[in-house]
């Protein structure tokens, strides 16, 4: 009986993460959403994390804001157009 009850308070848990957080997915994700989702995530990390964002700069021989406005830019469509749905 704990069993059933830690289950659905598990699954509970998760359908509220999932709703709250557009990251975490959800069982119709297809691929492209959820590699698109990582991506954007990276570069949202990168950006926020100054000492990754100035590596990247020296890395690249860039200015900072150079190289936050590439992120930007990468954000938009990070893996190309969604493929067709098959119907």
């Amino acid at each position: 009986m704990a069993m059933e009850a830690s289950r659905f308070n598990f699954a509970s848990q998760w359908e509220h993460l999932q709703s709250k957080y557009v990251g975490t997915g959800h069982g119709d994700l297809t691929k492209h959403e959820w590699v698109t989702n990582q991506k954007r995530d990276t570069y949202a990390s990168f950006i926020g994390h100054n000492h990754i964002l100035n590596y990247f700069a020296i890395v690249e021989n860039e200015a900072v804001g150079r190289m936050k406005y590439k992120f930007q830019e990468r954000m938009i469509l990070p893996c190309g157009p969604a493929p067709r749905a098959e119907e």
